[in-house]
């Protein structure tokens, strides 16, 4: 073998276990590419963990002075995972011919998750028109991001009031103000952050050479936003979408609680916590429901990704 060719064949040699690798993945890797299973698996993951809490953990808990460390593991306050599995399949109540607790929180959910979609619609438009305006305008920067950050420092438990009472005072023609109207506002008041912020980051991305090449083909501002920032956002933007679904989700559970509006899992949290003593499993249940509405809002976005991969070269967590 000539000197000339014994570097190359090294090399070859090396580079051959990570092509064999690469084409045959463990299966631990295989069972990862499968997101689905995924989530089943980390769903059975908390639900062990509760499970060994319960076993191991002090029966009343653990506090440091006045304040719970540890919560209790008796069957009132963390009752078993299949008793909470096998309490959605039984009545929701008493009375002769009521639904199936699964029922009941499944039409919840709907309800709530509407009014999620709602918030999260007005919250993607008002972030991403305040992060185009920043990154417009330098002094719209410096003057609102301030401003942006601060909102989010305000308790919503008590803003939520407050909007229901200003909502049911506007006119607007012959539209009338629903109180559902007020909790879209609300959940859109948590959406829109993560929206503004990560846009602005996206929208600000691009690279030096890449805009002044754009000058030097005299594109305009709407040109460069269009072909070069917006693009250039996507991979920022996806991840504050999602977490922006899962704010409105929170959003909307909180302030039902707080504004009191029939029909979705916030009331049927409020109503179903006076059974946390006769009935420990069934406050759970709409808990639970609002897990899962969570995950299929953060699915829901996933598939505008999806939607979007031409431009996901690198999705960047924020």
């Amino acid at each position: 073998m000539s000197t000339a060719t014994a570097p190359t064949t090294l090399a070859a040699a090396v580079r051959a276990p990570a092509a064999r690798a690469d084409a045959a993945p463990g299966p631990v890797a295989r069972v990862l590419r499968v997101r689905p299973l995924v989530a089943i698996l980390s769903a059975l993951g908390v639900a062990a963990l509760w499970e060994a809490y319960k076993v191991v953990g002090p029966e009343q808990g653990w506090s440091v002075g006045e304040t719970r460390v540890l919560p209790r593991t008796t069957d009132m306050a963390m009752p078993h995972t299949w008793d909470v599995a096998a309490r959605l399949l039984d009545p929701v109540s008493g009375a002769t011919g009521a639904e199936a607790l699964w029922v009941a929180v499944l039409r919840a959910a709907a309800s709530s998750l509407g009014i999620a979609l709602t918030g999260w619609v007005m919250g993607l438009a008002v972030g991403a028109a305040l992060a185009v305006m920043m990154q417009r305008l330098r002094v719209v920067e410096s003057a609102v991001l301030p401003l942006v950050v601060l909102s989010q420092t305000v308790p919503l438990i008590a803003l939520a009031p407050l909007v229901r009472s200003w909502g049911s005072r506007l006119e607007l023609g012959a539209v009338t103000w629903q109180p559902w109207m007020s909790v879209a506002v609300i959940a859109s008041y948590l959406a829109f952050f993560p929206v503004a912020v990560g846009m602005l980051r996206g929208l600000q991305s691009p690279d030096t050479i890449h805009v002044e090449l754009m000058r030097a083909y005299g594109a305009s501002w709407w040109a460069t936003l269009v072909r070069l920032r917006l693009p250039a956002a996507v991979p920022h933007l996806l991840p504050a979408l999602r977490l922006a679904a899962a704010n409105a989700v929170v959003g909307t559970v909180v302030a039902e609680v707080a504004t009191g509006l029939p029909g979705g899992l916030g009331r049927m949290i409020l109503e179903f916590a006076n059974f946390a003593a006769s009935d420990p499993p069934k406050p759970w249940a709409p808990i639970l429901g609002a897990v899962a509405l969570g995950l299929l809002a953060a699915g829901l976005v996933a598939l505008v990704g999806r939607a979007l991969r031409r431009y996901r070269r690198t999705e960047v967590a924020s």
